[in-house]
This record gives structure tokens, C-alpha cells and sequence, in this order.
């Protein structure tokens, strides 16, 4: 029994620490309320124009407002009462999801509200997400930050799964009013647990945002040599390894089945994340996080060029899919591989948490968790470029299976060259 505890996810973290279990569990419902409104506002934008491009532009536009906003906020973090700008940021998001129910109940939503709003809600949960980041330290003992991770990526892995699908079954059957108007509700428990911490002033000298704060976050990331090689590799395996574009494509002309296989695949990603976290009792035990984080890389890489090679295979079936014809065996084996990706990248990233939160000193946690934002937001948008650009010109399971190679060579050829990078030591943090 006690074994069987050993490989569970360590409850620790939300026992030690009431205000981080608070703040763990308002985000938690707070990030379900998020979702639901990303996808609800998709599904509006399309109702209102018909429009597949009209729907891409959302994300489009709030890139660059969400990049500046993740930058800013994290000179916010380092700068004053972590407690206070925490509580701004959900205060905006929480304003601009009302505004947005009360367009819809009353009928005055039109498209350029939804971008406007949309836009304003991103880059919110920027400034919010760098900062409640950077006060997780502050809550719990060192040892316990890589069991908080885990935790974080159960609630990242609920909220990708449940919200989602939530959206479309509310959406349906009550209407955009009711849908919005549930996310405002959510979000009062994330006022719940932000309201409840204490003032949290960073420690040591503290800049003023600016370009000066700005130069001196990016000084320390040139310093920064275990830091920056996280971010190098994570910045490849999102790159080259983000197949997500191509899953509404694969579900009429690969796989089959439709917009139904699209949702599988994309939740079987989820599953992966949810159960690596679930399972993660042996994952925060280890201490070498720099080896962790390679490993893990490779594996998604691995994991990702498995995914390519099912593509490879249903490309030369002898039976044609469709909409209609779905082929179940190759459906089940791309969502095994997609859930050993998302666990793997969900292992990557409580090593990288855990780094980032363990080996940053207190005064330069909100800018280097706000330029971490910005790899976790951009990234993905490069590696949709990647892989819809090489689809378009050769076929559709050429990048995952290319881009997985490529994420493991260029990941084991960096290790090989950054021997300091991989005897990092969870328990002699250096960044």
C-alpha cells in the first residue's frame, strides 16, 4: 500500500500550506471558467460570420498584446505587493467576462466586442499567471515546489479536459448568456483565494517597470545558463513538436471521424497531462531536474514522431477514411501516443517549475516567470506555423514524424554540450 501512495501525486503542498491550497483551487475553477469562455467565444465568433479565419484571428490578435502583457507583468511582480497585482489582473479579467455576458444577454454583442474583450481577457490572465507563479515560493518550504508543480498540472490537465467540453454542452443547451455569466461565477473563487494571502513585497532591491527593469531581467537570463537552456529547449520541443493544427484536417482525411476524432485527440493530450500529475509521486522525488528535463523532452519527441508514423500508416491504408469511416485502431493508437506526449511534456514542465521557481532569486521571479509566459504563448503559435506550413507542402504526417526526430537530436545534442545544465541539483539550486 504504502508503495502504491509512493507513486500518487504528493498532497503536501495544500496540506503545509492553506493559502497555497486557497489559491490552488480558486485557479483551478477560475482556469475551468477560462476555458469555457476561450472556447465559447470561438464558437460565438464563428455563429456571427461563418468564418474559420474570423475564429484564427482571435488568437492572432491577442498575441502580441499577450506577449507585452506577460513581459510588463512580470516587472509588475518584481516591483510591488505580489498580492495586489494578482488581484488587478483578476479584477480586469473578471470585468471584461461580465461585460462580455452583458453584451450577449442583451443582444449588443458584435464581432469586434468579442475580439476587443478577448483580447483584454488575455492579456489579464498574462500578468495573473507570471504572478501568482512567482508567489507560489513564498507559500511553501524549497522541497515542496516540484510536488506544487504536480499539482499545477492536474489542475492545468482538468481544465484543458472539462472546459472545453463543458463550453460546447453549455453552449447548446442553454446559450453564450448563460455560458459567460457561469465563468463570472467561477472566477469569484479565484478572488477567494488571491484575497486571503498576505502582502508579498518582493524581496531585496526592486525596480521600477520600465526598460530598466526590462534590461536587467534579460542581464540575468545571459547569466542565467541552466535557465535559459529550459527555455532553449522548450522553445524546440514546441516548435517542432505541436501537431495541434493539424488534427481538424487529420479527422476527414487520415484518421476519419470527423470533428468527433478531432476532440479525442485533442483530450487524449490532456489525459496525458492529468495522469502524469495524478502518478508523479516518484517524478518530484527526483532531484537531478536538468537530465529530468531532457529526458523528458526526448520522450515527447519520441512520443510525437510516434504520432507520425500512425499518420504514416493510415496515409497508405488500403481503406480510404472519411468522415464517416473512421479507422478506430489508428484512432486509439494517435491518441496513446498524444497522452504519452502530454505526459511527457507535463514531466518537462514540473522539472521546469520547479527550477524556475527554486533557483530564481525572490527579486527576479516576476520577470523571468513574465518572459516565460512569453515561450509558453508564442511557442506554440510558431510550431502551428511549422507544421501547417510543411503539411501544405508535402502531407499531413510528415511534420510530427520530422519535428519528432528533430526534437530529439537537437534536445540530446544540447544536453551533450551543457554538462552543467544537466548535473543541475534540486537540492543545490543554481541558475
Amino acid at each position: 500500500m504504502s508503495s502504491r501512495r509512493g507513486h500518487l501525486i504528493d498532497l503536501t503542498p495544500l496540506k503545509a500550506s492553506p493559502a497555497f491550497a486557497r489559491m490552488w483551487i480558486g485557479s483551478t475553477l477560475a482556469g475551468i471558467g477560462g476555458q469555457l469562455t476561450i472556447v465559447t467565444v470561438m464558437l460565438h465568433v464563428f455563429e456571427l460570420t461563418e468564418s474559420t479565419f474570423a475564429v484564427s484571428m482571435i488568437a492572432v490578435a491577442g498575441l502580441l498584446p499577450m506577449i507585452l502583457a506577460g513581459l510588463y507583468g512580470g516587472m509588475l511582480a518584481d516591483a510591488f505587493d505580489r498580492r495586489r497585482v494578482a488581484l488587478i489582473a483578476a479584477t480586469v479579467t473578471f470585468a471584461s467576462t461580465a461585460l462580455l455576458a452583458a453584451l450577449t444577454w442583451t443582444g449588443t454583442e458584435t464581432i469586434w466586442w468579442l475580439y476587443a474583450l478577448s483580447i483584454v481577457n488575455s492579456a489579464a490572465n498574462s500578468v495573473g499567471m507570471a504572478t501568482r507563479t512567482a508567489i507560489v515560493p513564498r507559500l511553501i518550504p524549497r522541497r515542496m515546489l516540484a510536488a506544487a508543480s504536480a499539482l499545477n498540472g492536474v489542475a492545468f490537465g482538468l481544465t484543458v479536459m472539462a472546459g472545453p467540453a463543458l463550453a460546447g454542452l453549455l453552449v447548446a443547451l442553454t446559450g453564450y448568456g448563460w455560458t459567460y455569466t457561469i465563468d463570472v461565477v467561477l472566477m469569484l473563487s479565484m478572488f477567494l483565494g488571491l484575497w486571503t494571502l498576505p502582502a508579498l513585497r518582493p524581496e531585496g532591491d526592486t525596480v521600477r517597470p520600465g526598460l530598466a527593469s526590462l534590461v536587467d531581467g534579460w542581464r540575468f537570463l545571459r547569466r542565467a545558463g541552466n535557465i535559459r537552456m529550459q527555455y532553449v529547449m522548450d522553445i524546440i520541443a514546441m516548435t517542432f513538436g505541436q501537431p495541434l493544427v493539424l488534427f481538424p484536417a487529420l479527422g476527414t482525411v487520415i484518421l476519419g471521424g470527423g470533428a468527433f476524432t478531432t476532440g479525442i485527440l485533442t483530450a487524449a493530450v490532456a489525459v496525458g497531462t492529468f495522469s502524469s500529475s495524478l502518478f508523479s509521486g516518484r517524478v518530484v522525488q527526483y532531484r537531478w531536474h536538468g537530465r529530468g528535463i531532457a529526458r523528458a523532452i526526448e520522450a515527447y519527441g519520441a512520443a510525437i514522431a510516434l504520432f507520425g508514423v500512425v499518420l504514416l500508416i493510415g496515409a497508405f491504408s488500403a481503406t480510404p477514411a472519411g468522415e464517416g469511416r473512421p479507422h478506430v485502431l489508428l484512432i486509439v493508437a494517435a491518441c496513446v501516443a498524444l497522452a504519452l506526449s502530454g505526459a511527457s511534456d507535463n514531466i518537462s514542465s514540473i522539472y521546469r517549475n520547479t527550477m524556475m521557481q527554486a533557483a530564481v532569486p525572490d527579486a527576479m521571479r516576476g520577470r523571468l516567470q513574465g518572459l516565460f509566459v512569453v515561450v509558453v504563448t508564442g511557442g506554440p503559435r510558431v510550431g502551428a506555423l511549422y507544421a501547417g506550413t510543411i503539411a501544405t507542402l508535402t502531407s499531413l504526417w510528415f511534420p510530427p514524424l520530422l519535428g519528432g526526430i528533430l526534437v530529439i537530436v537537437l534536445v540530446a545534442l544540447l544536453a551533450r554540450r551543457h554538462p552543467r545544465f544537466r548535473a543541475y541539483d534540486a537540492e543545490n539550486p543554481e541558475p
